[in-house]
């Protein structure tokens, strides 16, 4: 089967919930229909807009409560539908992708994964971690500021040492965020007081069959993807990416397809649509799944994209924190944004539009700063440069 590049884009945009009227009054059930269909909201730290994890929801359904999101990531454990994990990076996952990961935990608990400094604690530095858990058990929720003066009644660790124990226990899934506060640090609790029973009740499969059930997810999510792609969504590794791969391909589930001008095979879930044509109109979190993998934006959109968080402002091109802008069926622009919270101002520093960028791009794209800047609580929107490439 052959599609067309602009075939592929209706796909994956289909796939991404895109190119759907919004809902007028966007409510709890379409938040957590979003997060079943993206599977993940990306956590970073950055907030000189707002976080990250809050922006895909936003740029699907239009200005919804916050809250909505709060209440099912961080709030009473009955209420509770989200739970943290290490994802595609640090993530937001709806509570049926648990059994999924735990093959993860467990090689985290062996010491098979993560950084070094992380290893060390699931052989060498067990005891220390071991003591850290006691705390959490003795005392109930706690940030990692907590462990901050003389944390360990022996006193025999350094504070950095404390902070890779409460990641590896994290990673290991014996610990897991209670509740964000402040400058939004974690406070950690068992995984038994804050996940639902009923989800730690669920049997747990083998490692290939949460393998198979992640690419599967993966598929349905990008709609058309790379075994590079499907196997970048959750971070496996590319030899059990590509078993299940071919175990779904066998079942008939993914289907071979070439993508003009990708020189790399390509797969689609059996279940893809792909519309006559897309109308959206979305600003993108720089960590959106539509985009956070920049190869498969260039292969999909000839989109160019880089964060420049980490560049010195006089070698940064587009800027701090910038979000491409999303109009139908190609990314059009990307807009430099920062919310000035005490001028009640949401500033675009720069709006960059791409070459080709149709002549409506500055109007509709307004309309969309004027949407964010009410979902932010901002009075009114301040343009600075305007620059078209080509």
């Amino acid at each position: 089967m052959s599609v067309s590049l602009r075939e592929a884009r209706r796909i994956v945009l289909a796939a991404q919930g895109f190119g759907r009227a919004r809902p007028d009054s966007p409510s709890v059930r379409h938040l957590r229909s979003t997060a079943a269909r993206l599977n993940l909201f990306q956590i970073d730290s950055v907030n000189v807009l707002t976080r990250a994890h809050y922006l895909p929801a936003l740029s699907r359904l239009g200005g919804y409560d916050r809250a909505l999101l709060e209440g099912d990531a961080w709030g009473p454990k009955r209420q509770r539908r989200m739970f943290e994990y290490w994802a595609h990076e640090a993530s937001l996952l709806p509570l049926d992708l648990h059994p999924l990961l735990r093959w993860r935990m467990a090689r985290a608990e062996r010491g098979e994964i993560g950084y070094q400094a992380l290893r060390r604690f699931a052989v060498e530095r067990r005891a220390e971690a071991d003591a850290v858990l006691e705390r959490i058990t003795a005392e109930g929720p706690l940030a990692a500021a907590n462990f901050e003066n003389g944390s360990s009644r022996s006193g025999w660790w350094e504070w950095s040492h404390v902070k890779h124990a409460l990641e590896w226990l994290f990673w290991s899934g014996q610990i897991t965020t209670a509740t964000r506060r402040g400058s939004f640090a974690r406070l950690y609790d068992l995984t038994e007081r804050v996940i639902p029973p009923a989800v730690l009740a669920l049997p747990t499969p083998s490692v290939e069959a949460a393998q198979r059930a992640l690419i599967e997810r993966s598929a349905r999510a990008l709609g058309i993807a790379t075994a590079s792609d499907l196997r970048d969504y959750f971070r496996l590794k590319p030899v059990e990416a590509d078993h299940a791969i071919a175990d779904l391909a066998e079942d008939g589930v993914l289907v071979p397809v070439r993508v003009e001008s990708w020189s790399q095979k390509a797969w689609m879930h059996r279940d893809a649509t792909m519309p006559r044509r897309v109308r959206s109109a979305a600003l993108l979190a720089p960590f959106d799944p539509l985009i956070w993998e920049r190869a498969r934006a260039e292969r999909l959109f000839d989109f160019h994209y880089r964060i420049e968080i980490y560049v010195p402002q006089d070698r940064r091109t587009h800027g701090y924190y910038v979000l491409p802008f999303l109009m139908d069926e190609a990314l059009v622009a990307r807009v430099d944004l920062k919310a000035d919270r005490q001028a009640g101002m949401l500033l675009a520093h720069r709006i960059t539009l791409e070459p080709g960028a149709p002549a409506d791009t500055l109007p509709r794209l307004q309309v969309e700063l004027d949407r964010m800047a009410a979902w932010l609580g901002l009075d009114a929107v301040r343009i600075g440069a305007v620059v078209r490439l080509g």
